[in-house]
């Protein structure tokens, strides 16, 4: 009798494991990752040659309720087309009854593991906007991501910053009619899958959540608790690098404000403020007296500052000089 070694278990126990992908385009690679709802596999598109993501119940749901909450995420990512936003390229139910959706491959690191190698704070800002940026087009689109957090955003190997996992977003509204969105299936598919949260029901992560957001009182949510969240984050990029000016740590609170009414109007508004400071401008959320306004215009114009002091210096001497 021959045994199978410990290794050679483990790896028959995993490939068992794997999703049955016959009679679709796709070919399981590896396992890469899990969330609430389901497990995300690395795969090869027959069809098209190229790896992509598959995100897959984890079981055939009996009820439809756990389908409809994939299918609704990936409905959502369809809907947002931004280069910030890893998007979506099919969805479809497998020969086991459970649901999956295919998106893009993407290669980097999350951003709570990379942190520890970001240099300067002027660098972590730009990534900062570029976070804003993918969160204020999916706003203006009428979606909440709920969930934003260091662990939801990755950075690719040429820079890409990327806002993942929309699981647990919300729908806010409908995006103005254009003619890619009028079409009555699209419309139809988003209704069938939207599934509502009920009042009470606490969605995200504690110390990203807008208070609002952690006492339950999800009808009343809107852009300003994704605000929360990003003010949450700017926190988080500025731990452990040099002491960051005043201004960033206001723009953080302002972000941050008990009161939703005391936030940032919209993510366009916080990154516009990191935009004024990283041009040495004052910003909104931290207001200066003169002397701070005199340190700032000095820090703003140093060279020049420096290149007049020195001009002034050699004529000052050269005029003691020929007088002698």
């Amino acid at each position: 009798m021959n045994w199978l070694s410990d290794d050679a278990i483990t790896r028959l126990q995993a490939a068992s494991a794997l999703p049955d992908l016959a009679g679709t385009r796709y070919r399981i690679i590896q396992r890469i990752g899990s969330g609430g709802m389901g497990t995300v596999y690395l795969a090869e598109d027959a069809t098209l040659g190229r790896r992509v993501a598959l995100k897959i119940l984890d079981f055939p749901d009996a009820s439809g309720e756990l389908a409809a909450r994939l299918l609704r995420e990936a409905h959502i990512l369809a809907r947002l087309e931004h280069p910030g936003i890893v998007p979506v390229h099919d969805a479809g139910t497998l020969p086991d009854g459970r649901v999956f959706y295919a998106m893009k491959f993407v290669e980097g690191q999350r951003l709570d593991r990379l942190i520890v190698s970001m240099g300067a704070v002027s660098d972590r800002l730009r990534v900062f906007q570029r976070i804003c940026d993918a969160v204020a087009f999916a706003h203006a689109r009428g979606i909440l991501h709920r969930d934003l957090k260091p662990d939801n955003i990755m950075i690719g190997p040429f820079g890409e910053v990327l806002v993942m996992d929309w699981g647990i977003a919300k729908i806010l509204h409908q995006p103005p009619e254009s003619a890619a969105e009028s079409s009555r299936v699209a419309r139809d598919a988003m209704a069938r899958s939207a599934v509502k949260t009920g009042h009470g029901t606490i969605l995200g992560t504690p110390g990203y959540m807008a208070p609002e957001q952690a006492r339950g009182d999800v009808e009343r949510l809107d852009e300003r608790a994704d605000i929360y969240s990003l003010g949450a984050i700017l926190q988080f990029l500025l731990i452990g690098s040099a002491p960051a000016a005043r201004a960033v740590v206001a723009i953080a609170r302002m972000a941050m404000a008990e009161n939703p009414a005391g936030r940032y109007a919209s993510a366009s508004r916080l990154s516009e403020d990191i935009a004024l400071f990283l041009d040495g401008l004052p910003v909104s959320a931290y207001p200066e007296n003169i002397f701070q306004k005199a340190a700032r215009w000095g820090s703003r114009y140093q060279l020049a500052i420096v290149l007049v002091l020195t001009y002034l210096v050699l004529r000052a001497v050269l005029l003691i000089w020929f007088r002698r």
